[in-house]
């Protein structure tokens, strides 16, 4: 008996034989995790198609649902205010398209942006 030999409790079990062994279970191992991968990969690649799917359906829902008038009615359960405006020149629903222009534009939600004064200018 070498000094390479792996002792069962019914004998030893050569040296070859214990390789091919354990190159048996590494090789199950890899195939087990490779299975995993593809698995997850392709999983993967349907949760993120049926997200942007979504995604892509409501912008056109809210497009539509923003294009009529917001309500006249102001909700008072939560107030935001960033300070005064000044209007000079001009009326508040001039001043409210530039604004909402302006957030359209730049991709910044409109409660994030903060307009000291809108002044008209009046072309010559």
């Amino acid at each position: 008996m070498g000094p390479f030999a792996l002792y069962l409790k019914e004998g030893v079990l050569p040296l070859d034989e214990a390789l091919m062994k354990a190159g048996i279970v590494i090789l199950v191992v890899f195939f087990v995790l490779l299975i995993m991968y593809i698995l997850i990969s392709i999983s993967g690649a349907i949760l993120h198609g049926l997200t942007s799917g979504k995604s892509q359906a409501k912008p056109a829902a809210a497009t539509v649902t923003a294009a009529p008038a917001a309500p006249a009615v102001e909700d008072k359960g939560e107030e935001f205010s960033s300070g005064t405006l000044k209007l000079k020149g001009c009326d508040e629903k001039t001043a409210a398209m530039i604004m909402a222009i302006v957030s359209d534009n730049t991709g910044i939600p409109l409660s994030e942006l903060v307009f000291k004064s809108i002044t008209l200018v009046e072309e010559k």
